[in-house]
């Protein structure tokens, strides 16, 4: 029996990616089995999106030879990429294949060539500029039973100052929409409810004349099956006038919208090598509010950033609290090296991040507070997705559209089923109690 053995690190994209890998080895006749055993294949898809990051994908590559020191290791992603145009080899990577963020649906073809031709030293799959045809991998039965992400795009142009990201995956390429159209129908016929829409920079997906990202969501809104369509992370100037208009329309639409910001304010801003301000950001949640009743905004923001001044931090926060988001995502600013913000003087010391991050983490709960309040006595529809523990009693719990978990009692069974009702309470500081049940 063949054992394989695969590890994730990073973001939603990569786990998408490792479990179309992981898919291809079940049907090479591989069984899976978990990173600490003994396997065949180690499979690590790794990460570069800070020097930590870094690090933990040598370590997860070490740890694979250390369990079995015979097996094959490969050796996958962001930081494989960008060590390998760095010049690092194979054998300094401690791998004996190595794969490119645009060819991971080759990953059956180079292990098979890697172990006819008796175990080569090193077996190098080229690691490409970024600029060819979308890969296309595709996931039928994600290991999540209600919603299935499903990968769009890849690469980004933005080059902000202070991220890897384009170097790692290369210039934007988007996948054909009738390559989207075949997974998201499959996944529907396998009993999937809601849809992630992803890629590495999704507001950029279209093919030039002929496809836009807001005609992709309206052909997805109508495949039978599919009760919910969200979206990853947007960049603000996708909000425009027409957009929010058109996914207004979209019956499916999650009005749940998680728009990246990283500060705001302006001299940060441009700093970052970001494309828009504070006021065209403002503008683009302003637009969405105005076509939809309370919609869930959130972001991501960077504290600490080279060169930011108490004046600018408190103009970032002041930015935050008025435009009143859902969540954020508040992380200190990592100093990445092969960036243009590596080498910005004005570096700020850790106990500085340390103090912004909690003043904004403890404002980011208020906000989170306030906003699930807001729903208390509303009817929502909820899908659900599993069963918690809580006080002695068991609960189904799941997410409404604007996700917001929320828990209910019930004695029948309940997994992937939409259910409506009344928010009455809350059970926890982050679960809300579902009264009024109504299931569909």
């Amino acid at each position: 029996m063949k054992k394989a053995a695969l590890h994730n690190l990073g973001c939603k994209v990569n786990a998408y990616e490792t479990e179309a890998m992981e898919q291809m080895l079940i049907e090479d006749g591989y069984t899976i089995v978990p990173f600490s055993d003994v396997a065949d294949v180690y499979v690590i898809n790794t990460c570069s999106v800070t020097n930590i990051a870094d690090k933990k994908s040598r370590q997860m590559i070490h740890r694979a030879k250390r369990n079995n020191p015979d097996a094959v290791v490969i050796g996958a992603g962001c930081y494989i990429q960008t060590a390998t145009i760095a010049g690092v080899t194979p054998e300094e990577l401690s791998c004996d294949i190595i794969i490119g963020n645009n060819q991971k649906n080759m990953l059956i073809l180079e292990l098979h060539k890697f172990i006819e031709d008796h175990r080569m030293e090193s077996a190098i799959f080229d690691i490409n500029d970024g600029v060819a045809e979308y890969e296309d991998l595709a996931m039928f039965s994600p290991k999540e039973h209600t919603r299935a992400f499903v990968k769009i795009q890849d690469g980004c142009n933005q080059f902000c100052s202070y991220c890897i990201i384009p170097f790692a995956r290369g210039r934007v390429r988007s996948r054909k929409p009738e390559s989207i159209l075949e997974e998201v129908n499959t996944l529907a016929k396998n009993g999937y409810k809601e849809i992630v829409l992803t890629g590495i920079h999704l507001s950029s997906y279209g093919i030039p004349g002929e496809i836009e990202l807001i005609d992709v969501i309206e052909m997805i809104d109508e495949i039978p099956g599919i009760e919910r369509i969200r979206l990853g992370s947007l960049e603000p100037q996708v909000c425009t006038e027409e957009f929010c208009q058109r996914i207004s329309k979209v019956k499916k639409i999650c009005p749940h919208f998680h728009l990246s910001l990283q500060s705001g304010s302006d001299a940060t801003l441009k700093r970052m090598n970001r494309k828009y301000n504070a006021k065209e950001y403002k503008e683009g949640c302003q637009r969405l509010r105005k076509v939809f009743d309370h919609p869930a905004i959130t972001t991501d923001v960077i504290v600490g950033f080279p060169q930011e001044s108490e004046e600018e931090f408190e103009e970032s926060r002041a930015f935050l609290e008025d435009v009143n988001f859902y969540e954020m995502h508040v992380f200190k600013y990592s100093r990445r090296h092969g960036t243009k913000a590596a080498s910005m003087d004005g570096q700020i010391i850790e106990s500085d991040k340390a103090i912004r991050s909690d003043v904004l983490i403890s404002l980011g709960k208020e906000m989170s507070k306030d906003y699930r309040k807001s729903f208390l006595g509303k009817e929502v529809e909820v899908l659900t997705e599993e069963i918690l523990e809580l006080n002695g009693k068991t609960y189904w719990t799941g997410f409404t559209k604007e996700y917001i978990r929320v828990a209910f009692e019930a004695e029948e069974d309940c997994s992937n089923r939409i259910v409506s009702g009344v928010i009455k309470e809350f059970l926890t500081e982050e679960v809300m109690l579902l009264d009024s049940l109504q299931l569909q």
